[in-house]
């Protein structure tokens, strides 16, 4: 097995899938194998893809907020790892950004997790994550993460943090009464207390 950096340098050089890509590839991952919590997202969007940055917009602020991490903490590769199911932004479609490129986890996912010695605590976001990382889950996303417990303590299935869900947001208050402060509390115990609110 490659090591962990030079695995890595493979996959910032991916052109698997370019000629389907509207911007070309540009890999956006953060990984270190003793990493402790996994983020399991969905594609970059736009603007990560111009700034190379993970989770660098509005959905990155709401998602720190519900795992009470501060930026330092969340970009500290050796503790946060953040492995969207495709690495390059997808391009957008008729209601927001297309599907992550389908050759993209069957090529370098497994390798990955292979790696993370350390992971404690998967943060499954949205329903391409969650349908690799808890496969025979139920059949919507909002039957997943309502059922949470059943997953808890090691994997914890969110909704996508996007602007664009705040009307599930609001159709489920118990997500951010019930869920937040317990995956909070988790990510805190998990990181031995390193976690900071925002």
């Amino acid at each position: 097995m490659a090591t962990a950096a030079a695995y890595l340098r493979e996959i910032r050089g991916c052109t698997l899938c370019s000629k389907h890509l509207p911007l070309g590839p540009r890999p956006v991952l953060q990984f270190h194998p003793s990493a402790r919590i996994l983020v399991a997202g969905q594609a970059p969007g736009r603007k990560v893809h111009e700034t190379g940055v993970p989770f660098d917009d509005a959905s990155g602020e709401r998602l720190r907020s519900w795992l009470g991490l501060s930026c330092e903490v969340f970009y500290d590769p050796k503790l946060v790892a953040i492995l969207p199911m495709g690495f390059c932004y997808p391009g957008t479609g008729r209601s927001g950004d297309l599907p992550p490129r389908p050759e993209c986890a069957p090529a370098w996912r497994a390798g990955l997790l292979a790696r993370l010695n350390k992971l404690q605590l998967t943060v499954v976001i949205g329903q391409y994550a969650q349908a690799y990382h808890l496969p025979g889950k139920a059949a919507s996303l909002t039957d997943v993460v309502r059922d949470w417990r059943k997953y808890w303590p090691n994997i914890v299935p969110l909704p996508h943090p996007s602007p664009r869900n705040n009307i599930w947001l609001a159709r489920n208050p118990w997500f951010e009464q019930e869920l937040i402060p317990e995956l909070r509390k988790q990510v805190a115990q998990v990181l031995g207390g390193t976690a900071i609110a925002i």
